[in-house]
């Protein structure tokens, strides 16, 4: 299938454009703001029409909503986690009831999703998960013991989706559960947040107490959690790609203004670093929107795409960030205002992007466990050993 924008979605993209521009400016904190996004109906586009979502859209207009978000100057996201990721898993694998129950407040921006995979000791290992879920007396529902590690917005979230072991004595991707839980549980279940490199703290440690924390809400069935857990990796690769690589592009302009500016530009070498930063993108875009427009087929994207994509993607953003301290020379190892006790680590933009790009090629499956798919299941190369967990 040939992926292309109809006068349709243009027409869809102008007014999405118009109202971003109209109403980014509103965006006081971030959960009001989904908020505001729900109740103008740009939250869970091209979801079935059985009133769990808002507007009807197609898959190239949903490319449209994102690319647009990109470009705009509105906050990122807090309700992209439970919109991208958890709704297509529970329309795809769902109760009625946990449809009608988890799917509007996700679109009307009312309820906000972290996602607990990672964990200490398992690294990208998803298969190693240790944290376990127990029947209580009655099996009404689930006490859940374990850590999950970086965790992203799990200190503003409502809700987790958590794998989870359900079998004891299970190993590897048998005997694992998909669970939704409820974050608002004081003494239960505790979140600490991560300082990272840029200063931040986005992603959060968090611990389920085993005598209190509760779970209800299984997806797919006890015992389903790897095949839940692998459909929800695939969305994860989805539109959301071409949005990010919007965002890419903002940022490699300001690699080149910085070129210009700081005379780095005249290098022949770093002339020919950012014409293949360009062509890379470029490269990425066609890719994605090929692969999108053979899901759109029902062709599927086929195995290991998505290992494909977070492979060129995650090395391309971490060669950017390298080029944006060459680029500007001594001065990008000084921050943009004098230290203070009050202030001592402040970052500009492209100090930011150097800092964080360094875990594009870990988090979301390292370099190495994406090769190991690729190789395995695309390329049917004998399967690596795996030691005892």
């Amino acid at each position: 299938m040939e992926f292309a924008f109809t006068a349709e979605d243009e027409a869809f993209r102008g007014e999405a454009r118009g109202w971003l521009a109209a109403h980014a400016g509103d965006a006081a904190d971030r959960r009001g703001w989904e908020r505001t996004l729900g109740k103008a109906g740009w939250i869970g586009l091209g979801w079935a029409a059985d009133g769990w979502g808002n507007r009807a859209a197609s898959l190239t207009q949903q490319v449209v909503w994102a690319e647009e978000y990109a470009r705009s100057a509105a906050p990122p996201r807090s309700g992209h986690i439970g919109e991208n990721l958890l709704a297509p898993t529970l329309i795809a694998h769902g109760t009625e009831e946990q449809k009608a129950r988890f799917l509007p407040p996700i679109a009307a921006g009312d309820e906000l999703w972290c996602q607990g995979y990672s964990e200490p000791g398992a690294g990208s290992d998803l298969a190693g998960v240790r944290t376990s879920a127990v029947r209580a007396p009655g099996g009404a529902y689930y006490r859940v013991t374990g850590q999950k590690i970086w965790t992203s917005l799990a200190h503003e979230a409502d809700w987790c989706f958590v794998l989870a072991r359900t079998e004891a004595g299970s190993r590897r991707h048998h005997g694992l559960s998909f669970l939704l839980v409820p974050m608002d549980q004081p003494g239960r279940i505790e979140v600490r947040p991560i300082r990272q490199l840029t200063g931040t703290s986005d992603f959060n440690e968090v611990f389920f107490d085993g005598a209190h924390a509760r779970v209800e809400h299984v997806v797919g069935g006890e015992g389903a959690g790897w095949r839940v857990a692998m459909s929800l990796l695939g969305f994860e690769r989805g539109v959301s790609t071409l949005a990010q690589q919007v965002g890419f592009a903002a940022e490699l302009g300001r690699v080149v203004r910085a070129a210009v500016d700081s005379g780095a530009v005249r290098d022949p070498v770093v002339r020919e670093r950012l014409v293949r930063q360009w062509a890379e993108l470029r490269v990425m875009r066609w890719n994605a929107l090929r692969t999108l427009g053979g899901s759109a087929a029902g062709a599927g994207a086929g195995a290991g795409a998505s290992s494909v994509a977070k492979l060129l993607w995650g090395g391309w953003h971490q060669r950017l960030g390298e080029l944006a301290m060459q680029v500007r020379g001594a001065v990008a190892g000084v921050g943009p205002t004098e230290w203070s006790v009050s202030a001592p680590y402040e970052l500009d933009e492209l100090q930011r992007l150097f800092l964080f790009s360094r875990a594009d090629t870990i988090y979301g499956g390292s370099d190495q466990i994406q090769r190991t798919i690729i190789a395995e299941r695309v390329l049917g190369l004998p399967r690596e050993p795996k030691g005892a967990s």
